[in-house]
């Protein structure tokens, strides 16, 4: 069973864009019969650099959606962001799944599919390049592609990191 509905929240200041990438439903055989269960992964972000995923569990799939959408909420995850792309190419890795991500001029949109699309969307991402290899598994290819993003630093950082400035560290660059 797959959903892909997405929902704007308020929560405080900041507007949360919500994302049902998968549900499933688990079937449980006793002696009375047979029992259903259903998670839900959930991608939530307020398309401005942070973005967090969860696995909700339950026995109705609104609670399992209400409860993944809570936990993802809670563990957000700061991306590193240049202007509408990435900063650099990255590769992001989660069982047999394997997500490349590429930065990509503006107007460029967002060439991706799936439930990267969807985490690209939730984060504030409107340019990239990405291509998914490996697993096609809903859950491995979006916990990829998270692991790809929280890859990402900015300059600042690096430049600290290295004990340079910002110059220096573009000097070497050719962007």
């Amino acid at each position: 069973m797959t959903a892909t509905r997405s929902r704007e929240e308020k929560q405080g200041e900041q507007a949360f864009v919500d994302h049902v990438i998968h549900v499933r439903r688990v079937t449980k055989v006793t002696k009375g019969g047979k029992r259903f269960a259903f998670s839900a992964l959930v991608v939530s972000g307020d398309q401005n650099g942070r973005v967090g995923i969860a696995l909700g569990k339950s026995r109705e799939v609104s609670s399992a959606i209400t409860k993944a959408t809570n936990k993802a909420r809670k563990n957000l995850v700061t991306v590193s962001l240049r202007g509408t792309t990435v900063p650099y190419d990255v590769i992001g890795r989660h069982g047999a799944s394997k997500v490349i991500i590429r930065p990509a001029y503006k107007g460029t949109g967002l060439k991706a599919g799936g439930s990267v699309r969807s985490l690209m969307e939730a984060v504030g991402i409107k340019d990239v390049l990405s291509k998914s290899m490996g697993s096609a598994n809903r859950v491995n290819v979006t916990k990829a592609t998270l692991n790809a993003l929280a890859q990402l630093r900015s300059l600042n950082h690096v430049a600290k990191l290295r004990g340079k400035t910002q110059e220096q560290i573009m000097k070497g660059s050719h962007v």
